[in-house]
């Protein structure tokens, strides 16, 4: 290994344990969020909404911190991101009609 490979190992410091620490807080805080608001009465829509921003900020605490993806390259965040979004229209793709589907037997039933 040269010199500047061990120096490019030696500064790279995915994190310490305090950050690890509040992440770790923060995570339980934001579930905890999730957990009163299944015992508020809300309206479907915005529980929804709400508990979904809610994961959403979660996973990405998880990915950058836990995972690692924070301190990584700009190469992988292009392969995750077209991966993500390929994957959200094949969901779309294949749920959408269905709900289309339901919603037509809802208005013909109701």
């Amino acid at each position: 290994m040269s010199a500047h490979e061990a120096t490019a190992v030696a500064t790279h410091q995915p994190g310490t344990k305090k950050l690890f620490m509040w992440v770790w807080f923060w995570l339980l805080v934001l579930t905890g969020i999730e957990v009163f608001l299944a015992y508020l009465r809300l309206e479907p829509h915005v529980m929804l909404v709400l508990l979904v921003g809610l994961s959403l900020i979660k996973s990405a605490l998880i990915v950058a911190y836990f995972m690692h993806l924070r301190f990584e390259k700009i190469g992988l965040f292009l392969i995750i991101v077209p991966s993500l979004v390929f994957c959200l229209v094949m969901i779309l793709i294949f749920v959408f009609p269905d709900s289309l589907r339901i919603v037509a037997l809802h208005n013909i039933h109701p």
